[in-house]
């Protein structure tokens, strides 16, 4: 006797609901939606970009079907639980039953998180798919491309790729490779590849590269990505409203949390770099650099590392609930970025362990990240120290606010040509001014000096990188 399984009540549309992002966050906003109802999905397809208070994140959906409803438009913030998007999953069955909530995913995967599926790789909400079978639709205003290996995607969502649809006419160049023609300015459709398959290989980067000019005066700092143009104004008008939302309103309600809640003080030094603006020359002449960006951020970063490892005391978080100092063991190395939705402070994770062509190479994913605005929100937690560098800009100094939950930041200011004092006499040397705000709950004026003054000597004197390091 054949039995038959009756579907006519089987649940046709399952929903999906904005998960919570990043840490606890309440809402999101949607910034882009990459489906529009009737295009088929498949698990692991990103369907939308929604920015938090942290950062912009990629949602993939868990699930297969044909979108049948967005419930949100572009633009719209939505609360941590709404549903977002409906997606029928038996096309083509009849009249549909009634709608079906898909539960709430759990929260941005750790890697302590229990069990997954087998076969497949945990992302930000759900799982990926097994390998070969997830397809991404290309951003609106694109053609759309075969999507390439489901390794491919993957790492994209998990922060290793580019975040832009793979086309077909892709150059094939490895990461690290990618990173290098980044680096050093060099379009990767332009490079004649030598590899294996037509993959394009570090040499052939080089080979492209023309020689990068001397080191000017100027701090030699990544700049910050452009900012979108403003709306047009409407003649006549006196005055322009802007919504406050998303990293713009997490960053301010952060600083005035900061601002009134740890005892900002600061210091200031003025010293001459002549000597690291040489190393830096030196170093980028050096075959351990290779395909690392060196600049002047660099040696302050590693002369910040050198001090704090020096005053480990200033390495430290104030616990208002027990009425504790925490001293950290470890530095989570901030470097504040300049973003299209703007100010983020992503970190570089045990910053202390790092040797110096390490620290170039975390230094430029970090920025080149930042600049993709494919910064992760726990890229952005845990911080210590942070490093901000506002000569980029052609200001000399500044009063840093801390990030909050930190001990101390950095501003540096621009590096400039002065007559100074040297060896006796007037010369022409490479100037800067330094910053150090720091929270006088956990460093006092002494220990504030005493980093700030290590600094400032390392950068005058670099071979104390060596002697002190």
């Amino acid at each position: 006797m054949t039995t038959m399984t009756d579907t006519s009540n089987a649940v046709r549309f399952r929903e999906f609901k904005m998960p919570d992002v990043g840490e606890g966050l309440t809402e999101a906003e949607i910034l882009k939606w990459f489906v529009q109802p009737g295009d088929t999905v498949t698990d692991g397809q990103v369907v939308c970009e929604v920015e938090t208070a942290k950062a912009a994140v990629e949602l993939p959906i868990p699930f297969d079907g044909v979108v049948h409803e967005l419930r949100f438009p572009e633009g719209t913030t939505v609360d941590v639980g709404q549903v977002i998007i409906a997606v029928d999953v038996a096309p083509g069955s009849g009249d549909a039953a009634p709608v079906a909530a898909e539960p709430a995913p759990e929260p941005v995967a750790e890697p302590a998180e229990p069990a997954e599926p087998k076969g497949r790789t945990p992302v930000l909400v759900g799982y990926g798919v097994a390998e070969s079978s997830t397809k991404r639709r290309a951003r609106k205003g694109t053609e759309a491309a075969p999507a390439a290996a489901s390794a491919a995607i993957q790492g994209e969502m998990n922060g290793h790729g580019t975040g832009a649809a793979v086309a077909e006419a892709r150059p094939l160049a490895k990461p690290p490779v990618r990173k290098l023609a980044k680096d050093l300015g060099i379009d990767l459709a332009t490079v004649t590849p030598t590899g294996d398959g037509g993959v394009i290989t570090r040499e052939d980067v080089h080979a492209a590269a023309t020689p990068a000019p001397a080191p000017a005066a100027p701090v030699e700092t990544e700049a910050p990505a452009p900012v979108a143009a403003p709306a047009p104004v409407a003649a006549g008008a006196r005055e322009t409203r802007i919504p406050v939302k998303g990293v713009r309103k997490a960053i301010a309600q952060a600083m005035v949390g900061s601002a009134f809640t740890a005892p900002h003080v600061t210091e200031f030094v003025t010293v001459d770099v002549t000597r690291t603006m040489k190393l830096v020359a030196e170093l980028k002449e050096d075959k351990d650099m290779a395909g690392v960006r060196v600049n002047p951020l660099l040696i302050i970063a590693k002369a910040l590392l050198v001090a704090i490892k020096r005053n480990p005391e200033v390495n430290a978080a104030w616990d208002e609930a027990n009425q504790e100092i925490v001293q950290k063991h470890y530095v989570n190395l901030g470097i504040a970025a300049a973003t299209p939705r703007g100010l983020i402070v992503p970190n570089i994770k045990d910053a202390h362990d790092q040797t110096l062509p390490q620290l170039a190479a975390s230094l430029g994913e970090l920025v080149s990240t930042a600049r993709e605005g494919k910064t992760s929100p726990a890229a952005m937690a845990g911080g210590t120290v942070t490093i901000t560098n506002v000569g980029v800009f052609g200001v000399d100094t500044g009063t840093p606010i801390l990030n909050p939950g930190e001990s101390a930041i950095l501003a540096v200011g621009a590096i400039k040509l002065q007559p100074w004092v040297h060896k006796g006499k007037v010369k022409p040397r490479q100037v800067t001014t330094l910053a150090l705000s720091f929270d006088h709950r956990l460093v006092d004026g002494e220990l504030g000096s005493k980093v700030l003054a290590d600094v400032a000597a390392i950068l005058e004197q670099p071979k104390r990188l060596i002697t002190w390091g």
